[in-house]
């Protein structure tokens, strides 16, 4: 009989390596079978977010989502009588600490449920980290499709898969009189599973519309000075411009860098990072920020009766406007909700029986609206908007069909305007 750890050492797997199989082995077989919690214990969620690094903004304010949904969860007497905790872990926005992060919040501190990072970045390797215990994960910002082309079934995304976000904008872009339309367009990204899927969904319809691409290029996602690529688009003197941006850092810095160059097009549009409310006017200014758009599927002046109920609580608590809720939080507070009702429908704390019920196609209503996860665990329900930001104020102006869509500010106000 080979000893344990002769046996590792003839796979070539270190002492450390194999203690680790070993755990992960035991958590996969027993870890997230167990559907019981002892009575008066809480039900521990394990999450990991961005506090720091790239993605801070956005984790800050999915932070304060999970929480809100949490103490609206609590104030109801928790989910089947046990009390919600969550168990929250920076990962400094890294792929590698994400990873870290999961293994040791089902391995060591045993959590019964998870919730999902921010960005598709690090939704893909946490969800497969994830996938190894047998744990379900519900998110609400991996929508990018490397994360759904990984043939994992353990991940729910609630919100509408990134493919389709921009639509909305390039159907409106070419809809536009042609003495109006832009007759160029540049097409700048990060190179991040988030923002560069949609880019060549709009240029595809804006190329059929006439307009000509005139600058279209891809940098590193570890770029953090970005003067020289938004002077690269400046000189092409496009008159509207589509900046794949996973958030703040990105748009801000290329809003600045155009200014600087007097360089002021027709039309903005970021893939992300307008959409965060208060911190997007934070950094960028009141003025600056007009006429510049960002798709979404939500906001906070959504008439959904749960959405207005949760965009008062969190005024209530941390201050400032119904328009100036990131949709971030609203995102994160799906994401409990669709665990809670997962929880509930299948009684209790099974991962496997909540990653089936998930995938049974049962509608499932939150503040972003309705959920129905397809085989891959995407959710096609939601409807993508528009958001423009005009005087202040973070309006939905398309489709320009939808009734409570206002008049795009077009052509863009320069800057300081």
């Amino acid at each position: 009989m080979i000893k344990r750890g002769k046996f590792f050492r003839a796979l070539g797997v270190t002492s450390v390596a194999a203690s680790s199989m070993l755990m992960m082995a035991t958590a996969t077989t027993s870890g997230a079978s167990s559907g019981t919690i002892a009575k008066g214990k809480p039900v521990t969620i394990g999450v990991s977010l961005s506090l720091s690094g790239d993605f801070s903004g956005d984790g800050l304010a999915f932070k304060q989502g999970y929480e809100l949904w949490a103490a609206d969860v609590n104030k109801q007497g928790g989910l089947l009588g046990h009390k919600v905790k969550l168990d929250i872990v920076s990962d400094a926005s890294s792929p590698t600490q994400v990873v870290t992060n999961y293994q040791k919040l089902i391995s060591s501190d045993h959590v019964n449920l998870t919730f999902g990072p921010f960005s598709s970045l690090l939704t893909l390797p946490a969800a497969k980290a994830v996938s190894r215990y047998g744990y379900a994960m519900v998110e609400g910002a991996g929508g990018a499709p490397s994360v759904f082309q990984a043939g994992l079934t353990n991940v729910f995304d609630v919100e509408l898969p990134v493919i389709g976000w921009m639509l909305p904008y390039a159907h409106w872009m070419a809809s536009l009189p042609k003495s109006q339309r832009p007759k160029t367009a540049a097409y700048v990204t990060s190179n991040d599973p988030f923002t560069q899927p949609q880019i060549p969904v709009v240029e595809k319809i804006l190329k059929k519309a006439g307009i000509k691409t005139v600058y279209n290029s891809v940098f590193p996602a570890e770029v953090t000075d970005f003067t020289a690529i938004a002077d690269a688009v400046a000189a092409s003197k496009a008159q509207a411009v589509i900046i794949g941006s996973n958030g703040i850092p990105i748009i801000s810095g290329f809003m600045q860098a155009f200014e600087q160059a007097h360089y002021n097009p027709k039309n903005i549009v970021a893939t992300g990072g307008p959409d965060q409310g208060s911190q997007f006017i934070k950094a960028v200014g009141v003025k600056n920020a007009n006429g510049i758009m960002v798709p979404d599927t939500w906001y906070g002046l959504s008439s959904n009766p749960q959405s207005k109920k949760m965009v008062a609580e969190y005024v209530k608590q941390y201050g400032g406007t119904p328009s100036g809720v990131s949709a971030d939080v609203a995102e994160a507070y799906a994401v409990g909700q669709v665990m809670a009702n997962a929880v509930k429908a299948t009684k209790g704390f099974d991962n496997s029986k909540i990653i089936k019920y998930l995938h049974s196609g049962v509608t499932i209503k939150s503040v972003l609206g309705t959920e129905k996860f397809n085989k891959l665990g995407e959710s096609f329900s939601a409807t993508a908007f528009t958001f423009q930001w005009q005087n202040g104020k973070f309006l939905q102006v398309n489709p320009t069909s939808d009734p409570n869509s206002v008049k795009v500010l077009y052509p863009k106000p320069v800057w300081g305007k």
